[in-house]
């Protein structure tokens, strides 16, 4: 992130937060088995609240008021539903500072970032599918025979909405906005260590006219989870998080034939040429790694630096990234927050550990940070590791930069495609033709170009190989909370 966005950012109180409740047929209400699950603060290690563990009982209630509100809800003209989801991002506009309370203690997401990205974000996508939700439609077709032939648009019905804990309230409005601008209905089981947006989002959708049922909320842990991939009355999954678990719920819905859409992990390279404006390279890659705390499934954790800048740019990422502010979320000046959970920490000092086994060399930070009981780590930068390096494969999900050198525009590319994922992938250069022509041929679903992390409503993305398919955002995200139908009629 880059110094501006934390500038000029209003203080934001820690929110008091009350235990949450399930959200099912539009009313607030306890799980059945009355189980509660602990909230933690990652900023101080703290519970601060609870919330309700959703059972398979308390899924198939969300379900049958889902699919008890989906005909009405799809029958509702396309102007009526566009009203209601324009009137949720002035919504968000307007409680701004309750969400980004809310979110920043529940993620421990800085609250710059938080107020500019994730709040910003979410009312954007949720205005950019209100124009879409006038625009559904199917098309006449031509055919060489007396008869006259149509196609329908048509909304799939329930769609089970899973999300991860690293940016929930963006990745709920991704999947919630189109498919109830197609006119389909949600059950949504946000992440079990940061349920709270997804509940307050619950109330904002209410206040703007959505009907009851159309969302549906149920927080808990895997038994929830898996109760809505394997739910008879669920007609679409849309699923966001890691490549091990997207397998499993892909393989659950495909027992029943489901359609999903997969949006899974990633391990994104960053290619620097030697023509690269290299001030404006440096700040890409620092935003590329710990941008939210590198908990980023489209971050940029391997840097591949052409040999002739390779000293230079270690020199200059070893003092940048250790003057990056790391703290409190609640600080405005904070660019690097706490990691979401103890676990997520515990697995980045594991790589860590491990690249120094593996042979790397450990730039600048290295180690956690000792702030208050929260869970917190120095951003870090490790050189000398080779390509087969678990460290280089795999995806750590934390403030972890890997620096290789290399020397050729086609050894660059197939380093860089070198790994399962293809989510994104970036490049720096001032080539103009070699922009596009790297472009082409990295394995990415979304290839940024002297930058990072430019993402809008309108411009999809999603995975190829391990990182998913299906896309998120744009029409084409739309498109698949639709089914086609085709009409012929005898003239």
């Amino acid at each position: 992130m880059t110094d501006s966005v934390a500038q000029n950012v209003p203080t934001v109180a820690r929110p008091h937060v009350e235990p949450g409740k399930l959200f099912i047929g539009g009313e607030w209400c306890e799980a059945n088995a009355k189980g509660r699950r602990d909230v933690t603060d990652p900023s101080t290690g703290k519970v601060f609240t609870t919330v309700a563990e959703a059972d398979a009982s308390d899924v198939d209630a969300g379900v049958k008021a889902g699919r008890e509100a989906f005909g009405a809800w799809s029958q509702t003209a396309g102007r009526e539903r566009a009203r209601i989801l324009h009137r949720v991002a002035d919504i968000i506009r307007r409680r701004e500072d309750e969400i980004v309370a809310v979110e920043s203690a529940d993620v421990g997401k800085p609250v710059s970032l938080c107020r500019a990205v994730d709040v910003a974000t979410a009312a954007e996508v949720y205005e950019y599918y209100s124009g879409l939700a006038q625009s559904i439609q199917g098309a006449t077709r031509h055919i060489p025979i007396p008869s006259h032939a149509y196609t329908r648009r048509e909304p799939l019905g329930v769609v089970g909405a899973i999300t991860p804990f690293n940016f929930p309230l963006i990745l709920s409005s991704s999947k919630i906005a189109p498919a109830l601008a197609a006119g389909n209905v949600v059950v949504h089981k946000p992440a079990e260590d940061t349920p709270l947006s997804a509940l307050l989002m619950a109330e904002i959708l209410a206040e703007a006219g959505v009907p009851d049922g159309v969302l549906n909320v149920v927080t808990g842990g895997a038994e929830a989870g898996k109760a809505l991939l394997r739910h008879p009355g669920v007609d679409k999954i849309a699923f966001t998080g890691s490549t091990q678990i997207g397998r499993y719920a892909a393989g659950t819905a495909g027992e029943a034939l489901k359609p999903v859409t997969m949006e899974l992990g990633g391990n994104a390279a960053q290619i620097v040429f030697e023509d690269a404006d290299l001030e404006k390279a440096i700040g890409s890659v620092i935003k590329a790694f710990v941008f939210n705390t590198g908990q980023f499934c489209m971050g940029g954790p391997r840097l591949l630096v052409h040999r002739s800048l390779h000293d230079t740019v270690l020199e200059i990422l070893s003092g940048a990234v250790a003057g990056v502010p790391v703290g409190d979320p609640f600080d405005p000046a904070t660019v690097i927050g706490p990691m979401a959970a103890e676990r997520h920490l515990a697995k980045v000092e594991d790589y860590v550990r491990l690249a120094k086994e593996e042979g790397g060399r450990i730039v600048t930070g290295g180690e956690r940070l000792d702030l208050g009981g929260g869970y917190y780590y120095r951003p870090t930068v490790i050189a000398g590791l080779e390509d087969d390096s678990r460290v280089v494969q795999e995806e750590i999900f934390g403030p972890v930069l890997t620096v290789q050198p290399f020397d050729t525009e086609d050894e660059a590319v197939a380093r860089a495609n070198g790994t399962p994922y293809g989510l994104a992938a970036g490049l720096q250069t001032q080539d103009l033709a070699r922009a596009h022509r790297v472009a082409a041929r990295l394995e990415a679903g979304i290839v940024w170009v002297n930058d990072w992390a430019m993402l809008d409503p309108a411009i999809p993305f999603g995975g190829v190989k391990q990182s998913g398919y299906g896309r998120e955002y744009g029409p084409e995200a739309l498109e698949s909370y639709t089914r086609v139908k085709s009409v012929v009629i005898a003239l």
